[in-house]
């Protein structure tokens, strides 16, 4: 997705539940910094159960926004 695109579905947090191998898992994307520059982006990941729940694996990522030619 481009920054655009990102910037427009995470307006708020995002949910999803997602299944792999019969396992459920608790999926969420959240916006933490926009930026002229970029914007940064979070995903958490658990499986429902305690300490998952409380600690989720988590990442960062940072996409770029395109920049203007002036």
């Amino acid at each position: 997705m481009s920054a655009g695109e990102l910037l427009s579905a995470l307006h708020n947090v995002r949910g999803y539940e997602v299944e792999l191998d019969s396992k459920r898992y608790q999926v969420e994307v959240e916006l933490l910094e926009n930026t002229d520059v970029y914007i940064h982006v979070m995903i958490s990941v658990d499986d429902g159960s305690l300490p998952a729940a409380i600690f989720p694996v988590t990442t960062t990522f940072i996409q770029h926004k395109p920049q203007s030619v002036g």
